[in-house]
């Protein structure tokens, strides 16, 4: 594998010479040490283009194992993949590996996304959370119960348990909908379309010569 990974790596010069895009080329060995899914790629491709900084490109999915590595190996699907791939561009683009670390980093170092499968390196996750404490139970149970809260503020609007849950959800947008719901707006009746004015009566101007050709001979 790392003979083929050197091949690869000479033609993608090639490639350049040639001005072709390496990315679409194809075949890269190091999928399988990367192990980046589609989605997670493309993902990348749009936050390097973003940055401006698409010469990055393999720099960034030669870090994207070694994040995963000391997160404790999250699997790469949604959220946890797009969670990596960020983090992986930060460590790149600032040119301090955890310099900038998002909110969404920390709360996956913290337990807030549930028990991660493999051991968390320890340095990092002190780095990126300092001394916050780390979710060792059900992330969920450390919530309130909410239902009451929400049911008490809609009051009567509230038709169902899916008004309540909808306004947990979507407050701005479910408002919106029980107040078009309860008070809906009616429609002014469309006016009948008006006759269209009658032609004006061709004005009488006196007697007229009516001109008929004589198909005969040609002559008027």
């Amino acid at each position: 594998m790392e003979l083929l990974s050197e091949i690869a790596a000479y033609f993608r010069t090639v490639a350049d010479k040639l001005n072709i895009d390496k990315k679409v080329l194809g075949v890269d060995t190091n999928t399988l040490l990367y192990q980046v899914p589609g989605g997670m790629l493309s993902n990348l491709l749009s936050q390097l283009k973003q940055a401006k900084a698409e010469n990055k490109y393999y720099d960034v999915l030669a870090e994207v194992p070694r994040v995963r590595e000391d997160f404790g190996y999250p699997p790469l699907v949604t959220p946890t993949s797009q969670i990596v791939g960020t983090q992986a561009v930060m460590n790149v683009l600032s040119g301090e590996r955890y310099k900038m670390v998002p909110k969404e980093s920390k709360a996956l170092l913290r337990g807030e996304y549930g028990a991660l499968p493999g051991k968390v390196n320890e340095e990092v996750r002190k780095k990126c959370i300092g001394d916050a404490e780390v979710i060792t139970c059900r992330p969920a149970d450390l919530i309130e119960p909410e239902m009451e809260k929400y049911r008490k503020e809609l009051g009567a609007r509230a038709k169902s348990d899916e008004d309540v849950l909808s306004y947990a959800l979507f407050p701005a947008v479910a408002d919106k909908f029980f107040q078009w719901r309860d008070n809906p707006v009616k429609e002014a009746p469309a006016e009948a379309p008006k006759a269209a004015p009658a032609p004006a009566a061709a004005k009488n101007d006196g007697p007229r010569t009516l001109i008929v050709e004589d198909l005969t001979n040609g002559n008027f």
